[in-house]
Parts: C-alpha cells; sequence; structure tokens
C-alpha cells in the first residue's frame, strides 16, 4: 500500500512539474511582449534587458492608433473574418449533417476529399488562387480573401461538424419528421440548437485561422488601407529599424478580440471537447 501511494505521489509530482515547465514555455513570451510594449524606447534595446521596466509608459499603444493606420488593420481583420467565419459555418454545418444522415454514392470519396485538401502547404495554392482570384477581379479587394479564407477552412470545418452531428441520435429526426417536420425544418429547430458546442468549437477554429493568416493577405491586398492586422504588425519590421514596443503593443492589442471570443463561447467549446465522443 505504502509502495503504490509512493509511486502516486512521485506521478503527480512528475505531472505537476512537467505542467509547470509548460506553462513558463507559454507564459514567458507573453509576459516579455508586455513588458516590451510598456517599454520607452530608449529602454527597449538596453543590454542586459529588464523584464520590468524602469520607466512603463502606454506611449506605444497611443502611438500605434496615431502614427499607423491601425484601425484600418483592425476594422479590415474584423470584417474578413467574421464574414468568412460566419460563411463557413453556415456551409460546414449543411454539409456536415448531409453526410451524417444521408447515404449517397461516392460519399466517402467526397470526405477523403476534404481531407486530402488539408494535406497541401497553403504555399502551392498561393498562384492557382491569384490566378482564380485576377479572372474574377478579386485581387486587392476583401471579398477575395474571403474567398480563400472559406476554401482553407471550410473542409476541416466540415469533418468537425460532421463528427457533431454523429453525435446527435438520429432518433430526434425520425419523431420530428413523424410530428410532421421537413427535413430542413428539423435541422434547423432540433439538430442546430444541438450542436451550438460543435458550432462554437468550428467558430473559433475559423476565426483562428483567418485573424492570424499572413501570405495571402500580404500577397492579395496591396492597398495600404485594406490591408489586414497581421500584415500591418509586420510591417512596422522596416528595413531599417524594429520598433520593437510598438509591434508588441500592436500584437497586445490584436490578441484582445480572440480572448474575448474565447471567454463569451468558453462554456461552448469546453462542452464540444466531449461532444460527439460517444455515438448513440
Amino acid at each position: 500500500m505504502e509502495t503504490t501511494k509512493r509511486k502516486f505521489s512521485i506521478f503527480n509530482t512528475g505531472m505537476y512539474a512537467i505542467l509547470i515547465v509548460a506553462s513558463c514555455l507559454v507564459l514567458i513570451p507573453t509576459l516579455w511582449m508586455i513588458s516590451t510594449a510598456l517599454k520607452p524606447n530608449e529602454e527597449v534595446m538596453i543590454t542586459p534587458p529588464k523584464w520590468i521596466p524602469d520607466n512603463p509608459t502606454f506611449e506605444s499603444f497611443t502611438r500605434i492608433w496615431k502614427d499607423y493606420p491601425f484601425l484600418d488593420y483592425f476594422l479590415n481583420s474584423v470584417f474578413i473574418v467574421a464574414v468568412s467565419t460566419f460563411i463557413t459555418i453556415a456551409f460546414a454545418a449543411l454539409a456536415g449533417y448531409g453526410a451524417s444522415r444521408f447515404k449517397f454514392r461516392g460519399k466517402g470519396t467526397f470526405l477523403s476529399f476534404l481531407l486530402v485538401t488539408q494535406m497541401f502547404p497553403s504555399i502551392m495554392l498561393l498562384i492557382p488562387f491569384y490566378k482564380v482570384l485576377k479572372t474574377f477581379g478579386l485581387i486587392d479587394s476583401h471579398w477575395g480573401l474571403i474567398v480563400v479564407y472559406i476554401a482553407f477552412a471550410l473542409p476541416m470545418c466540415t469533418w468537425m461538424m460532421l463528427g457533431f452531428f454523429q453525435g446527435i441520435p438520429r432518433e430526434l429526426d425520425e419523431a420530428a419528421m413523424i410530428d410532421g417536420c421537413s427535413q430542413i425544418r428539423t435541422f434547423f429547430q432540433i439538430i442546430l440548437p444541438l450542436s451550438l458546442p460543435g458550432i462554437a468549437a468550428t467558430a473559433i477554429y475559423s476565426f483562428l485561422m483567418g485573424w492570424n493568416e499572413y501570405m495571402f493577405a500580404f500577397i492579395l491586398v496591396t492597398t495600404e488601407t485594406m490591408k489586414t492586422l497581421p500584415v500591418g504588425i509586420g510591417q512596422l519590421n522596416g528595413f531599417y529599424k524594429v520598433v520593437w514596443n510598438d509591434m508588441m503593443a500592436a500584437s497586445i492589442i490584436s490578441s484582445l478580440p480572440l480572448i474575448v471570443l474565447f471567454l463569451f463561447m468558453q462554456k461552448y467549446f469546453i462542452s464540444s471537447l466531449t461532444a460527439g465522443a460517444v455515438k448513440q
């Protein structure tokens, strides 16, 4: 008995040690980003560097709004990512529900093809996307980026929604149809409300993918006032000088929508971790 307790205590100690190391790996860069954002220009490059600035200031947070078109970058990202996420969730929910409830020829091939599209690195698709968007006159436009983000997020979001719909008993569909509901009405009034955790998790995935995307936004949009946040932050890395405190302040502000999104959808996101794990 004592041997078992000793082994259990050693195991717990080891797990806590791993968690502490992992937490440090996550928190240290974040704390350094906050520290740099609060430093005045003269303290940014001093040697040795200091964790706590001698004269903390919010000048960087003020400067990025005054000296750069940061508000344009922010609003552009919000619009592009919000629209692409909404459209992606709508199509992914319909496709996932159809694949989970109906049998049709080529269903397995279709679902496998969705996964195969995720195997290719995004850089391989840059030229094809550029050609297609140029043909339709969508280069240097927000709608061009929206189309790209939907194309990237939709396959995986469809698979995610498929897993959640498969965890909802089909008896609910049958009971609703016996009561006179059509298939569409059953989906919107019965199944969709039950899949809110899955929708939340899928929305967070799609939002994160679009919010942090840099390469396509950098190539496909050239007008300064139409660029997104990642591109705008990247431009603070100048050819002759890197404004580290301004860059860190901009990075902190760009992370706030993600934090707010997670706080509001945390309940659904946590419940989605186990939803669909057991088939009914």
